[in-house]
């Protein structure tokens, strides 16, 4: 089973290995209002991984998942690489998964109002249509967790949808059990993290069937796909401070970038305070150095 790129993602390589396995490879890029920036940042990518490799183990209870291992010894036992192939640069960043058929939304649940789900609240006292009780603040914690679809859009923006849109979509039943499972695994997250000293806000989650069972893939709470905040300094009515990408929107917003035309490139200073959130996120979510 030789390696073969098939797919480049705004972060994310992925390779085909035979009918059974996709070699998914996290780079250094990274992603803010749907571009890819210009400027990477390096390490990045092996800090994913790990958190990701730390979840999908840690809620295997919960639902099984796409990974089959991250280590590279194991991975190079089970599929072959065309000649030149990089193995030195997939070490670290590279997660052996199971083929799966992909359910076609990001499965998004909210636990605090803020980003656009704050707007709409602002607008329409709702996010994605659900409505919520009046009065809320900024950066507040709901009385419950909701659970708002999108589509999955490989480029470009996904959108909002409403949870009717997606049952209609799918075989009777699944998008129930995707939202039921999706909110239970974001309880369990929210739980573990917080004990860390993290809120997390809001996160994404990718589903697949493989064999005709749901599977959870992608990726799992990293800061590519969650709100971290520290809740140390959390407070309401306020841009809570964060272990995720917030630090280079923020950037880039304050610089007065359009979200139109090419983007800029992140000065040295914003690389490193970047990485700096997201070994901050793997320390305490996984207690590792």
């Amino acid at each position: 089973m030789e390696l073969k790129l098939v797919h480049q993602g705004k972060v994310r390589d992925l390779y085909a290995a035979g009918e059974k396995y996709l070699l998914i490879v996290s780079s250094d890029r990274i992603s803010a209002f749907d571009f890819i920036l210009p400027t990477p940042v390096p390490g990045k990518g092996a800090l994913l991984n790990r958190i990701s490799s730390f979840w999908f183990n840690r809620t295997r209870h919960i639902i099984k998942n796409h990974m089959v291992s991250t280590d590279m010894d194991e991975i190079k036992r089970l599929v072959a690489a065309p000649a030149g192939f990089d193995w030195d640069y997939m070490r670290g960043r590279a997660m052996l998964v199971h083929r799966a058929k992909r359910v076609d939304f990001e499965c998004v649940v909210r636990g605090y109002i803020t980003g656009s789900g704050w707007k709409e609240y602002l607008k329409q006292g709702s996010v994605c249509g659900i409505k919520l009780p009046a009065g809320l603040k900024e950066a507040q914690k709901l009385p419950e967790p909701v659970f708002t679809p999108t589509t999955k859009a490989d480029k470009g923006h996904d959108e909002n949808v409403t949870f009717e849109v997606m049952a209609a979509a799918l075989p009777p039943g699944l998008a129930e059990k995707i939202r039921d499972t999706s909110l239970v695994l974001y309880d369990f997250a929210a739980a573990h993290s917080e004990k860390a000293g993290i809120l997390l806000a809001d996160t994404k989650f990718e589903f697949g069937l493989l064999d005709g069972e749901l599977i959870l893939i992608d990726e799992a709470l990293t800061p590519d796909s969650s709100r971290f905040w520290d809740a140390a300094k959390y407070k309401v009515g306020t841009s809570p401070e964060s272990y995720d990408k917030q630090y280079v929107r923020n950037w880039l917003e304050g610089g007065g970038w359009d979200k139109k035309s090419t983007p800029p490139g992140l000065p040295a200073e914003v690389v490193r305070g970047t990485l700096k959130k997201y070994e901050e996120a793997l320390q305490k979510i996984t207690g590792a150095g």
